[in-house]
Order: structure tokens, then sequence, then C-alpha cells
């Protein structure tokens, strides 16, 4: 069966926590048209605050993406990865995984913040939205409302 991934990375720092650049960065798509991708890969979006939040499109393995997917013949059992285990928010209650049927997507949105290991340089802040569909879709699929949402976005301040 088919399985789509597209992978949106979000990165910020404090500069964009208010007025203007909060404005941007918060009217950043959280699903994209999906380009021709090989199978075994997924369509990565990386969007950052240092270039406007202007969307750099790439492909990664599906092994590199923080999403465990297993078939289970009939559906699809999907669960984000928590990554790196030493960000913030603190996650001690996680979601069930998802089991999607063929046709239907999920869209799962995690957020962390993060210092440096001094506290030096201040925050940094990112929000990793994932969309996984099942089965055969359409370019524009992720452009569309999921079947599922599961926010697992926490307070970072």
């Amino acid at each position: 069966m088919d399985i789509t991934v597209q992978w949106i990375k979000t990165s910020w720092t404090k500069q964009s926590r208010g007025g203007e650049a909060a404005a941007r960065r918060n009217a950043a798509p959280v699903g994209f048209a999906l380009p021709q991708v090989p199978s075994g890969s997924a369509h990565f979006v990386q969007m950052a605050e240092h270039d406007g939040f202007e969307p750099r499109s790439s492909q990664k393995d599906l092994r590199e993406i923080g999403v465990s997917l297993r078939d289970e013949g009939d559906r699809l059992r999907v669960l984000a990865r928590v990554e790196p285990l030493f960000g913030l928010p603190p996650r001690p209650r996680r979601p069930p995984a998802v089991r999607l049927l063929p046709g239907q997507w999920v869209r799962w949105q995690l957020n962390y913040r993060f210092t440096s290991a001094l506290g030096i340089r201040g925050w940094s802040y990112w929000l990793d939205t994932f969309n996984i569909a099942y089965g055969p879709v359409g370019r524009d699929v992720f452009l569309s409302e999921p079947t599922t949402i599961v926010d697992e976005c926490g307070p970072v301040r």
C-alpha cells in the first residue's frame, strides 16, 4: 500500500515571538502540494526565521523522519516520536498511535524549545508538522482537511 509522508520543520528564535515576525511565522503553511518523491522518501520542507520563513523543499529517507510507521494489513499505524528528548515542553502523557484506513491521512504537530548548553545564545524553537497519508493520494492532498489531527504542541515560554 502507498504511504505518503510530508515533514515540515519550522524554526525560529525569540525575535519571532511577537509582532510582525510572529505573524509571518504563524502564517507559514502546514501543508504543501507534493512534488514527485521516490518510493521510500518523504517530502521535507524547512522554513526558518533567518530566511523569512521561505519554504525550502527537499527529500529525506523515510528512516530519517521522526515518525514510526507500521503497516498492519488493512491499516497504517502512525506514531510521532519525540526527538530530541531534552527539548521542552515535557510530554508525560502522549496520545496513542493513529491507525489510518486507506484514503485517510493524519496531521501530527509537535513543538520544542531549546537553550544553549550555557544559556548564552538564548532560546530557539521549532515546530514539526508530519502529514501522513495511507493509500493512493493526489498532489494536493495535504492542502485539504486531514482525517485526523494530533496536536501535541505545549507551552514553551
